[in-house]
């Protein structure tokens, strides 16, 4: 039986998601995969969630156990395992940043990121404020207090559901990990705010996301998940 490498839970998983063509993708694309669509479009999500109860390989760390993280990822499958790709993620400790690029090769950096939920009159609010080179930059979603299990052909599920993560070794050569979770019921978002610098945060081919309307907005419940090791992706 295989060891999971990293268990947690993960808390209230906003996921706000974009349409963009593919030659903003193809950089991050590791050999063997093809991008995965939706009505023929390919997507990125900015995602925020927390980080709860952490340990590596059954040790919590003190100190290093809850925390806030933000990516931006993009969806591919291979073959019949559908999958994502990161093309960076953020967590407040350079400890945990530094950790997920030795043993992942993730694309994880360290920057300060604080993130706070409400629950009041039947709503829940999620907010995580990102400081990134003297600027602040937030995403703050409110929803329904009013959990509902989307079926597996929604748009919800597409954003959110998925068991395996790709990546690229040092020497280029792709990896694959699973990420094993139930299914994540949702609240039903009534409205966002999003005040986001993306050319800053994730390069300038980015920065005209900042006056796209979203796709889609989802909050995710989440659950307890496992993140086994990763292993060498096989020959397509």
């Amino acid at each position: 039986m295989t060891i999971a490498f990293l268990t947690a839970q993960w808390a209230n998983l906003g996921l706000i998601s974009y349409a963009v063509p593919d030659q903003l993708l193809l950089p991050y694309l590791p050999h063997g995969l093809d991008i995965d669509r939706r009505y023929g479009s390919a997507f990125v999500s900015l995602v925020v969630f927390d980080f709860l109860q952490t340990k590596v390989l059954g040790v919590a760390w003190p100190g290093f156990r809850n925390f806030a993280e933000m990516n931006l990822r993009f969806y591919v499958r291979r073959g019949q395992q559908r999958g994502v790709v990161f093309v960076r993620e953020i967590v407040p400790q350079w400890l945990v940043a530094s950790l997920a690029n030795v043993l992942y090769n993730e694309p994880y950096v360290a920057a300060p990121l604080q993130s706070q939920t409400q629950h009041s009159a039947g709503q829940i609010t999620v907010e995580h404020t990102l400081y990134w080179q003297g600027q602040t930059n937030l995403v703050k979603l409110t929803a329904s207090n009013q959990l509902y299990h989307p079926d597996a052909a929604s748009t919800e599920h597409f954003f959110k559901e998925h068991e395996w993560g790709f990546g690229r070794r040092r020497n280029r050569k792709p990896i694959v990990y699973r990420v094993e979770h139930p299914e994540w019921d949702v609240y039903p978002v009534e409205r966002y705010q999003l005040h986001f610098n993306w050319g800053a945060i994730y390069g300038p081919q980015w920065a005209w996301l900042a006056n796209e309307t979203p796709y889609s907005v989802v909050l995710a419940k989440g659950s307890a998940v496992k993140v086994f090791p990763h292993q060498k992706l096989p020959n397509p």
